[in-house]
């Protein structure tokens, strides 16, 4: 998945830039280890990963994913879930969305992030008193909601993610799925002869499917 192919790709970059990461005895970067959490590391991490969803997704996607990684156990990379933490994981997330809306190519990206990291762009430690004051929290999202991510040149929905289950689907998948009957929520509308997902009366503030 995108998530974790982006983070691998922060902490290889981290290694050669900024300082050597502890390992595996297969050579992978262990992150269980002392290092990782809570400081410039997770910090780059967080920015990056972020960066490459608003290059891939968009910056309101992004934002969304990053959300979703701190309120929702087992969706992303991130261990701590404490307010501090929280709060500095949205704020490194920011960051990284302002870098990746105007920067394609990876590596330049991962450089201007070690700037902005050396500048003090991003909180380091959980105990800095800038405050992140972005969307409001996910709160209440009912299980089975689905959200559109990417839209096609002329507006059409073409894209769409699972929020629990963290599944990136296509129009056609989507369409496939709400007929087996594994969406209940949502139902088909049929457009010049192509089925368009939209969304039943919910109260869902992630609801964009109409």
């Amino acid at each position: 998945m995108l998530r974790q192919e982006s983070a691998t790709e922060a902490y290889r970059l981290i290694d050669k830039y900024l300082r050597e990461l502890p390992r595996s005895r297969d050579g992978t970067f262990n992150v269980n280890a002392p290092g990782f959490q809570d400081n410039d590391v997770d910090a780059l991490r967080h920015a990056f990963v972020s960066a490459v969803f608003t290059q891939e997704y968009g910056e309101i996607a992004a934002e969304m994913f990053g959300r979703l990684n701190e309120h929702f156990p087992g969706f992303g990379t991130s261990s701590s879930n404490s307010e501090r933490s929280m709060n500095m994981d949205l704020w490194n997330n920011a960051v990284g969305r302002k870098y990746g809306r105007k920067i394609k190519d990876r590596q330049q990206l991962f450089e201007e992030l070690l700037k902005a990291l050396e500048k003090g762009e991003m909180i380091t430690n959980p105990n800095d008193k800038r405050q992140y004051t972005g969307l409001p929290y996910l709160e209440g999202v009912p299980i089975g909601t689905v959200v559109v991510i990417g839209k096609d040149k002329k507006g059409r929905n073409i894209l769409f993610y699972d929020v629990q289950t963290a599944v990136v689907l296509s129009r056609v998948e989507f369409v496939d799925q709400i007929r087996a009957g594994n969406y209940p929520r949502y139902s088909l509308r049929v457009v010049k002869g192509v089925p368009i997902p939209i969304a039943k009366r919910d109260p869902s503030r992630l609801n964009n499917l109409g």
